[in-house]
């Protein structure tokens, strides 16, 4: 089953915050402000291009073609190596599609409160609508609305939480997943290839891949430079998959790049993919899962929908032993992925810190 703190969370009070904004435009509970070392740059928030650095685009299209297939393989090893983020175009995935599932997100935020808190997520789980990785009453809260669901394989599915409203939910998101399925295994075989590897080695080594998506829903904020969107972190997946709404016109998500937070700028139709903890382990820290985070804007709302792509539980991790050499000894240790996840979806988001379980130390 989908990991599940085995201790008892108390969360205190967290307010809605579609209905914070409704009901209190102005005002920002106290639970919201962060400490002063944690908020963003008002300037990052309001101008995003005070930072011309523009995360790598990788065109799929060009991967199939005999003739640009090296100069975008290695596009992708750079994007990889040095960023851990890239956008891809040409990914394949049916732009109506696409529309079709940010339309029904938006429909489902759109419900009225009492309707969505029929699918609630629990004190430290993952599953449902609400905030997730909030394990305490004095932890400070995102500006964001969550709803997550457990997609492959079907035993982490909740059936409880899947919604009868939008009444075409559950088969867009079904369809939706396929696909997004189909791209990161084709994903995974590319990076494979950029790093001289068996194309398939990361498909055999998983297993039946465990996928999950969330959708995100940032109400604007009277006060970004006070809150933050969603907290710093690393993911723990292997790949994560963003697909920032058509709607969203203001960069909310940003990456730390050399200790500068990065926004990144919506392509239309593009979809943004992030390397995970998983494939840092995997790469033996070649290619390196990066802290990110969302902001809020002072006028406009966001829709963001993030697929998590990660190996099956069962499965034993480790640095493969063909990146492994004198010049680059093993980093990390061997572990199991389930027990991996556990530990990251049972404390808060905070840097890359849950990726402290699998690193080797020096004695």
């Amino acid at each position: 089953m989908a990991p599940v703190p085995s201790f008892p969370v108390k969360v205190g009070h967290i307010d809605d915050v579609q209905e914070l904004k409704k009901i209190k435009p102005s005002s920002i509970p106290e639970r919201f402000v962060r400490d002063m070392i944690e908020r963003p740059k008002l300037a990052a928030v309001t101008t995003p291009s005070t930072c011309s650095l523009n995360i790598p685009v990788v065109d799929l299209s060009k991967i199939s073609n005999s003739q640009d297939f090296h100069n975008e393989i290695m596009k992708l090893s750079t994007s990889c190596e040095e960023w851990g983020f890239f956008q891809v175009i040409n990914h394949g995935i049916d732009l109506d599609l696409l529309e079709k599932m940010e339309k029904i997100s938006m429909e489902f935020f759109m419900l009225p409160l009492e309707e969505k808190q029929k699918y609630p997520m629990a004190p430290g789980t993952v599953q449902g609508y609400g905030q997730a990785f909030v394990f305490s009453e004095d932890q400070k809260l995102d500006w964001c609305n969550m709803f997550a669901l457990g997609v492959e394989p079907h035993f982490i599915r909740n059936p409880k939480l899947w919604p009868t409203k939008p009444l075409d939910f559950s088969e867009t998101v079904d369809i939706y997943s396929r696909e997004i399925r189909k791209l990161c295994k084709n994903l995974l075989k590319y990076i494979a290839m950029s790093l001289g590897l068996n194309e398939d080695i990361f498909e055999e080594m998983f297993g039946v891949a465990v996928q999950a998506v969330r959708m995100n829903y940032y109400p604007a904020c009277p006060r970004p430079d006070l809150v933050l969107g969603l907290s710093p972190h690393s993911d723990g997946s292997a790949l994560t998959v963003l697909q920032q709404g058509n709607c969203s016109s203001s960069a909310g998500l940003q990456i730390l790049k050399d200790n500068v937070w990065v926004p990144v700028q919506p392509i239309p139709n593009a979809l943004v993919i992030n390397i995970g903890d998983t494939i840092e382990v995997l790469t033996n820290g070649r290619y390196k899962s990066v802290e990110h985070r969302a902001v809020t804007h002072q006028e406009k709302d966001r829709l963001s929908i993030v697929t998590f792509y990660a190996p099956s539980y069962e499965i034993e991790l480790g640095p493969l032993a063909e990146l492994v050499d004198e010049n680059n000894p093993c980093k990390y240790k061997r572990y199991n992925h389930g027990e991996y996840s556990m530990h990251y979806v049972t404390n808060k988001l905070q840097g890359k810190k849950t990726l402290e379980f699998a690193k080797i130390y020096d004695k």
